[in-house]
């Protein structure tokens, strides 16, 4: 199981664990990761003081929503002005701690029938894309890559091939067996 968790973080989270994106989320399914408690805790554990945290955002029967971030790049990315106006009109609070934010999309990711499109400004997408996904309800973008982009695509294709790049080489690397605590701890 922790092999299969390894791929999984290499694949999704790569971005973030190479400190190039304030966070990734991952759905990790009750039946192939039975004890996901249990590796939240233990990879929390062991990249700690790397600046890498694991919070499950919300559960199910059948699966969990784990968000991946740095603590510090997702906290400054929250704060900023523009950000931070955008998700107090999402009816967050104003200057709320992190784990205060991070907690109340848990609550939405629980309760709301669809995702809530917030939930890009956690992920680090560019706040014109978040916005244009609200304002045309996910369609009419110009590109569609890791996101769906409305403004700015070739700086967005720069940026997804920068993520596809790092997310190869991390894949390539643990299925030569390197770990990721062994690669992202801080010694």
């Amino acid at each position: 199981m922790q092999k299969q968790f390894e791929r999984v973080l290499a694949f999704h989270c790569a971005p973030t664990l190479a400190g190039m994106k304030p966070s990734n989320l991952i759905s990790c399914t009750s039946e192939r990761f039975p004890a996901i408690d249990a590796l939240i805790v233990e990879y929390q554990s062991a990249l700690a003081g790397s600046g890498v945290c694991f919070q499950m955002l919300c559960r199910c029967e059948r699966r969990a929503l784990i968000l991946v971030y740095r603590e510090e790049m997702l906290a400054e990315q929250l704060a900023c002005p523009e950000v931070s106006r955008l998700l107090r009109k999402a009816g967050y609070p104003a200057d709320a701690p992190l784990d205060t934010l991070l907690n109340i999309l848990g609550t939405r990711l629980s309760e709301c029938k669809e995702f809530p499109h917030e939930i890009g400004l956690f992920l680090g997408y560019p706040v014109a894309d978040v916005v244009g996904f609200w304002q045309n309800g996910g369609r009419g973008y110009q590109f569609c890559g890791h996101w769906k982009v409305y403004a700015d695509v070739e700086q967005a294709k720069e940026r997804f091939a920068r993520y596809d790049r790092v997310r190869r080489a991390l894949c390539q690397k643990v299925e030569a067996g390197r770990s990721i605590v062994n690669l992202f701890s801080v010694a």
